[in-house]
């Protein structure tokens, strides 16, 4: 398969590994292909020790609208152990995120709604277009935005996280910014500027402080408070015993 003919396409630019959802006459809805390529495009990057940050981002006007018709069709025809193996593939997909060791960054234009919107919750860091729409308006058609309930309710308040899933409307950037949603809001005349800008910064930042400071943040959920600072403690000293934290007290020292 062509390059240009893949669902998603894959390159790397200096430090930054770009993944962008190629289906821009469906919006970048996710199906299969899409949700495969997502998966394996991570795991590439993930392999790949030039690469200090990952971005998605969707071609053309929208970053994702959620499932297609064909997936729509697919899932009502399906019986539970089917409709089970297709949900686990998305639920995979989320945590496979939080598993691949730089940042994660969703860059979103237009319209993130529903398991696009997921997918964009599901990123370590999110940043928009002013002009970028959310949501999750499964509830719309009686489904439920079930996965990224987990990773919803430690990002905004419990009321929040509520009221997104239930009334399934669509926010603005700026609503998104303000519950905790996503990270920065951008214009849109240098939307692609900005975020070259902003994952620029992780270049100079230490790869692997980077990697523990991404595990152990995750790794710490549920955690009493005590055995959080035990897994502290821990990873400072893993991180003592690093390349990058020996130069960097090196270059210290001789300042």
């Amino acid at each position: 398969m062509k390059e240009e003919d893949k669902q998603v396409l894959y390159s790397v630019e200096g430090a930054r590994a770009l993944l962008t959802l190629n289906r821009p006459e469906k919006r970048n809805a996710l199906n299969d292909a899409v949700i495969s390529g997502l998966k394996e495009s991570l795991r590439r990057a993930d392999e790949d020790d030039r690469v200090r940050v990952v971005v998605i981002t969707g071609a053309g006007k929208d970053f994702c609208s959620g499932a297609d018709l064909s997936a729509l069709q697919k899932i009502s025809k399906a019986s539970v152990m089917e409709n089970l193996e297709d949900a686990e593939s998305l639920m995979e997909l989320f945590a496979l995120i939080r598993r691949v060791k730089v940042p994660v960054v969703a860059a979103v234009r237009g319209r993130a709604l529903a398991g696009g919107c997921g997918l964009a919750t599901a990123c370590d860091i999110v940043l928009a277009s002013r002009g970028a729409r959310f949501g999750y308006p499964e509830v719309k058609i009686g489904f439920v935005p079930a996965m990224v309930m987990a990773i919803l309710r430690r990002n905004v308040s419990e009321k929040r996280a509520f009221e997104l899933i239930t009334r399934g409307a669509e926010i603005t950037a700026e609503e998104a910014e303000r519950l905790g949603l996503i990270n920065q809001v951008f214009d849109e005349a240098d939307f692609e500027t900005s975020v070259a800008t902003y994952v620029a910064a992780f270049e100079k930042m230490s790869r692997s402080a980077v990697a523990l400071s991404k595990h152990l943040l995750y790794h710490i959920d549920g955690m009493t408070f005590d055995a959080a600072l035990q897994a502290g403690a821990d990873f400072n000293a893993i991180a003592r015993m690093t390349e990058d934290c020996q130069q960097g007290i090196a270059r210290f020292l001789k300042k």
